[in-house]
């Protein structure tokens, strides 16, 4: 990976035990190093930052950075009970871009956030009511269920679990990098479904 890549190529941030917690760049990166928050490194290495130089020895140090960051401290009960925060580009991520009404696959800003039971009849802004759908669908579909206006979903919406999410999130994930979350999907994932398929 060339210099300019490696500096805007994100870095996976683990907690101690493995369990994926965001993404970051090579600056916090350094940070955590300089504090001494790193457990160990894993995946290829991304770049190496050159820092100043000893004024007795005459060497300069330097710090290499792996595309996986352990980080001291474990919270499995934060992974168990979080719910990942819902926003378009994580769900349109979720559902492929594909309208999940008429299966066409959309550019970003021609999808929708679509309720499956409408807020107007009571249904939430959760992970498991909301499809992506493209605009001319979630017009026609307006108000009504999927049952009340004669449409068809071809996936059923699911919560993503946090490493899901993490995943989602991503924008330029390296192998290793999807190796390691893929590890941590549950077995039924839908995403990893996709993912063999690409």
């Amino acid at each position: 990976m060339d210099g300019m890549n490696a500096i805007l190529q994100p870095i996976l941030r683990t907690d101690v035990s493995g369990m994926p917690i965001e993404w970051i760049y090579y600056q916090t990166a350094v940070k955590l190093y300089y504090t001494d928050q790193v457990a160990y490194t894993c995946g290829t290495r991304l770049l190496t930052v050159h820092g100043g130089t000893n004024a007795k020895t005459g060497t300069q140090s330097t710090l290499d950075i792996a595309s996986i960051v352990a980080t001291r401290g474990c919270n499995k009960k934060l992974h168990e009970n979080l719910v990942p925060g819902l926003n378009n580009p994580t769900l349109f991520r979720r559902d492929g871009h594909l309208c999940m009404y008429c299966g066409e696959s959309f550019d970003y800003k021609d999808l929708s956030r679509d309720h499956i039971i409408p807020v107007v009849q009571g249904g939430k802004d959760i992970w498991t009511n909301v499809v992506a759908s493209c605009k001319r669908c979630n017009n026609i579909k307006g108000g009504r269920t999927p049952e009340q206006a004669n449409m068809h979903l071809i996936a059923v919406p699911f919560q993503p679990t946090y490493a899901e999410y993490i995943y989602l999130k991503g924008k330029h994930i390296l192998g290793d990098q999807m190796a390691f979350l893929s590890a941590h999907f549950p077995r039924n994932s839908p995403l990893l479904d996709r993912m063999a398929k690409s």
